[in-house]
């Protein structure tokens, strides 16, 4: 086990080394950080900022295909399992038996498979945006509404055109998604050239590869679901409650998809709000 009094600004698992942020009291509860698709681990900080306040520790790591030290070339090297390793590899070189477990977007998903796959190694979960992947098939299987929001999924399966294609494009799309100039600003002097989408992009990619079982959820749970979000739709956010078997809390805000950059007052009171049922 790590010490406890010292910081974290990196991790290694399996030969790949990954950039941390920790802040906030050494000897609060931790609260790990999991950001998405196209961001970085600084789209916390604003939502962290409110934690340490109330007397938590945050870690924020930039993720496999983010941190310069941590992008594989291989899609398969970006299959759910690897990922999932990868958030128990930092959980671990926490020092901590249990820890909270946050996430947005990609972040979200990838959450909802720890605490599904590992929940000895959770004790909450907040997700922001996403639903619960089975109910995000569901949605898609049953209708229509997630077919023409998730338009982009079956796009992101082309080789190399992709990653052109949004990094010539980065601040429009951005900009038409919601996302504040300042944050895409941020997030474009890493991720506005294709070459550095590749790790990103191979998410989606490999997703389909994997054979991570996506299952219910039995540690204490709040769903953050933005109303107005272009990208995740009512049905699967209704369906969610469905694949969560501990508490559960779904809060609806008028709002759209990027609740960490736009909702962080929220957002932070949803996890405080269930860090502080879970004990």
């Amino acid at each position: 086990m790590r010490d406890l009094e010292s910081r974290i600004t990196t991790f290694s698992r399996d030969g790949l080394r990954f950039d941390v942020t920790d802040a906030g009291p050494l000897d609060g509860d931790v609260v790990v950080l999991l950001h998405g698709f196209p961001t970085d681990r600084t789209s916390w900080d604003r939502v962290a900022a409110r934690l340490h306040e109330a007397g938590l520790r945050t870690l924020a790591p930039d993720q496999r295909g983010y941190s310069p030290t941590a992008c594989p070339p291989d899609r398969d090297a970006y299959r759910l399992d690897e990922l999932v390793a990868d958030v128990l590899g930092l959980v671990e070189a926490s020092g901590r038996e249990r820890v909270h477990l946050v996430g947005h977007d990609w972040g979200g998903a990838l959450a909802w498979l720890v605490a599904g796959n590992h929940p000895t190694r959770i004790a909450s979960l907040t997700v922001l945006s996403t639903p619960h992947p089975a109910a995000m098939s569901r949605a898609w299987r049953t209708g229509t509404e997630q077919k023409r929001k998730s338009w982009y999924m079956a796009a992101f399966q082309v080789p190399r055109l992709p990653e052109r294609a949004l990094a010539a494009r980065f601040d429009r799309l951005m900009a038409r998604s919601g996302l504040p100039a300042a944050d895409r600003s941020r997030y474009a002097v890493r991720l506005a050239h294709a070459d550095a989408l590749t790790g990103p992009v191979n998410w989606y990619r490999a997703a389909r590869h994997s054979g991570v079982g996506a299952h219910r959820v039995e540690v204490p749970t709040t769903y953050v679901w933005g109303s107005r979000d272009p990208f995740l739709g009512r049905t699967a956010a209704e369906l969610t409650r469905e694949h969560v078997t501990g508490d559960y809390e779904l809060v609806e805000l008028d709002a759209g998809h990027w609740l960490p950059e736009t909702r962080d007052a929220e957002s932070a009171a949803a996890i405080l709000h269930r860090v502080a049922r879970a004990g």
